[in-house]
């Protein structure tokens, strides 16, 4: 009598368990036709221009002494403090039907600096290319 009992809980249970499995059984099925179809679907046709380098400003395997343009490196820093900043917006927006007049105004403020401290890097040239 009582290996029946824990024969119906173990199906019970499988039985509830058994969307998530089928789930997951799927998710990695799918996960695996689509690195094997990359793999062997994708064009290597590598050329120089495509495999140089192009984020770091220079060749990554020169000389560590050698100059580089350190307005690369300004201008990527003031992207990132920008797009940061910007980023505060995102929480503001979707709670901007729950924000009282003082968190209005407060963000009015914040944007006024932003906008404050994107003029002010204009004007120096920071963001100028030449």
């Amino acid at each position: 009598m009582g290996d029946v009992v824990v024969v119906a809980a173990e199906t019970g249970m499988l039985r509830e368990y058994l969307p998530i499995l089928i789930f997951l059984g799927l998710a990695l099925a799918i996960g695996v036709i689509l690195i094997l179809a990359a793999v062997v679907l994708a064009v290597r046709r590598p050329d120089p221009e495509k495999v140089s380098a192009y984020e770091c400003g220079f060749n990554a395997f020169d000389d560590a002494r050698m100059k580089f343009d350190v307005r690369f490196y300004l201008v990527s820093i003031l992207f990132i403090i920008f797009d940061l900043e910007v980023a505060f917006l995102f929480p503001w927006a979707v709670a901007f039907q729950h924000v009282s007049m003082v968190g209005f105004w407060s963000m009015m403020v914040f944007l006024g600096v932003l906008t404050i401290g994107f003029a002010y890097e204009w004007k120096k040239g920071a963001l100028d290319w030449e």
